[in-house]
C-alpha cells in the first residue's frame, strides 16, 4: 500500500519507519527541512533505539522525506501525524491538525481512487468529526465523498518506540464508515495484536484516557511512596506487593520524582481544559497533575536539609532526559529541579548521555559536563534525575564529591549511603 504520513516528528517518524518495515511504500512530509535532509541521508533527528537502523534500510528504497503534498492524492491513505502543544489555558492547540487537514483536502482535488485520512495525533474527542473532516472536504474541491476518515492513535513508548509498533498490545481504529476502518486495519496486517473498532470519538478519547491512567498510577505511587518514607517502609516492597494484584499489575508503580516527556503533562492537562468546558469538574486528574508538580521539588527540599542553606553551593544533578534511552527534555522533572536549585542560590553542573545539548536551549545558565565524574568532581551534594543505566555503576566517582549527599529522583543507585526521594 503507498502511504502518506504528515509530520516527521517523533511519531511521524517512527510510524513512516514501521509502516516501510511492514512491506509499504511511504512518503513522509515533514515542513522542516533540515530534518528532511536528515531523514533522507539515513540520519533520524531524534534519538530512538532503532530507528537508525530502519531508515539505513528503507530510506531510498521504500521511504522517502519531502516537503510538499504533491504526490498525496497518488497514495492509498494519509497519517496526521503533527503535534498538539499546549495553548495557554493548557488545551490542545490543534492549528497544526487543521494546516495538514487544509493541506491535505488541496492535495486530494488532482483526483485519484479512494482515499483515507487517518489522524494519529492525540486530538481531544470530536476533533475529527468536527474539525478534520469539515476541514478536508471544504478544501478538496467536491472530493470529499471519496475520502474516507479515521482515528488511529498512537501507544508508544520513547526509548521503546520502534518496539511498541511492532509489538503492540492492541490496535485501536475509529472510523466513520466500515470501509476507511477496514483499510486502515489492513495497513497493520501482519502484526500479532487484537483490533478494537470503534467510533471516531471513542479512539480519541482511548488514547486520553489511557495517559491519564498511567499518569494516575504514578502520581498514586508517588504519594504512597511518600507516606512510606514518614513510615520508614520500603515503598518499592510495598508496591512489588501491590502490583501482584492482576487486576492493578507492576507496570507504572516505581516511585520517583515524577512524570515528563511529551505526553502524559499535556495530554492530562487537556483532559482536565475539556471536562472543565464540558461543565465537569475533573477532581481526580487535578489532583495527578499538582503531585507530580510537587513531587520533584522534594529533591531540592531532601538536599537542603542535608547540606544546609543551598546558596553557593555546588549541585550534580545526572540525568536531564525525563527518562532514560532518549534525548527528550520536554517537561523533564530536572527542569523545576534545576530551576530551584538556581532560585536558591546553588551552582549547578549537569550531566545526560544524551540530553544535554537539549536541555541546554531550556537552561542555559548552567554547567554542562561531559562526564557524570566532571559533574560530581568538589560537589556538595548530587540529584540523580534520569534512570540511566550508566549511573548504577557509579561508585568510585562519588568519592570525587565534597561532600557525599546524594537524593535519588530515581531507584538506580547500588552505591552506599543515598537517600530516595520517597524512600
Amino acid at each position: 500500500m503507498r502511504i502518506s504520513v504528515v509530520g516527521g516528528g517523533y511519531v511521524g517518524l517512527v510510524s513512516a519507519a514501521c509502516f516501510a518495515q511492514l512491506g509499504h511504500s511511504v512518503d513522509l512530509i515533514e515542513i522542516d527541512e533540515g530534518k528532511v535532509e536528515a531523514i533522507n541521508a539515513g540520519k533520524p533527528p531524534i534519538y530512538e533505539k532503532g530507528l537508525g537502523e530502519l531508515l539505513s534500510k528503507h530510506v531510498g528504497v521504500s521511504l522517502c522525506a519531502g516537503a510538499g503534498y504533491h504526490r498525496v492524492w497518488d497514495t492509498d491513505i494519509s497519517f496526521i501525524c503533527v503535534g498538539t502543544p499546549p495553548g495557554p489555558d493548557g488545551s490542545a492547540d490543534l492549528s497544526m491538525v487543521e494546516e495538514a487537514s487544509r493541506s491535505l483536502g488541496e492535495s486530494l482535488q488532482e483526483g485519484g481512487g479512494y482515499h483515507v485520512i487517518v489522524v494519529k495525533s492525540t486530538v481531544p474527542p470530536g476533533t475529527t468529526e468536527r474539525l478534520v473532516m469539515p476541514t478536508v472536504i471544504r478544501h478538496s474541491g467536491g472530493a470529499g465523498e471519496r475520502i474516507g476518515f479515521a482515528m488511529n492513535p498512537e501507544f508508544l513508548r520513547e526509548g521503546l518506540a520502534v518496539q511498541d509498533f511492532m509489538n503492540p498490545d492492541r490496535i485501536v481504529v475509529g472510523s466513520s464508515d466500515p470501509k476507511a476502518g477496514d483499510i486502515v486495519e489492513s495497513v497493520y496486517a501482519g502484526l500479532n495484536a487484537p483490533v478494537l473498532r470503534v467510533g471516531l470519538s471513542a479512539a480519541e478519547m482511548i488514547k486520553y484516557a489511557s495517559n491519564a491512567m498511567l499518569a494516575t498510577k504514578i502520581s498514586f505511587s508517588n504519594e504512597m511512596g511518600n507516606i512510606c518514607k514518614r513510615l520508614g517502609v520500603d515503598v518499592y516492597e510495598v508496591m512489588k506487593g501491590v502490583g501482584m494484584d492482576h487486576r492493578i499489575s507492576p507496570h507504572f508503580l516505581n516511585a520517583g520524582a515524577g512524570f515528563g516527556g511529551s505526553c502524559f503533562p499535556k495530554d492530562v492537562t487537556a483532559m482536565i481544559r475539556l471536562g472543565e468546558r464540558l461543565g465537569e469538574d475533573p477532581v481526580l486528574l487535578k489532583s495527578v497533575i499538582e503531585v507530580n508538580e510537587r513531587q520533584p521539588l522534594r529533591l531540592v527540599e531532601l538536599m537542603e536539609k542535608r547540606t544546609g542553606p543551598l546558596a553557593g553551593r555546588e549541585v550534580a544533578v545526572l540525568g536531564l532526559a525525563f527518562k532514560n534511552d532518549t534525548d527528550d527534555v520536554r517537561d523533564s522533572r530536572a527542569v523545576p529541579v534545576i530551576e530551584e536549585l538556581l532560585r536558591r542560590g546553588a551552582r549547578v553542573r549537569a550531566y545526560d548521555p544524551l540530553a544535554a545539548a537539549n536541555m541546554q536551549r531550556i537552561v542555559p545558565d548552567i554547567e554542562y559536563c561531559d562526564n557524570a565524574a566532571g559533574a560530581l568532581r568538589g560537589a556538595d551534594g548530587c540529584l540523580i534525575m534520569t534512570e540511566w543505566p550508566e549511573f548504577s555503576r557509579l561508585d568510585e566517582e562519588f568519592g570525587l564529591m565534597r561532600s557525599r549527599v546524594i537524593i535519588e529522583g530515581r531507584k538506580i543507585l547500588s552505591c552506599e549511603g543515598a537517600e530516595g526521594i520517597c524512600w
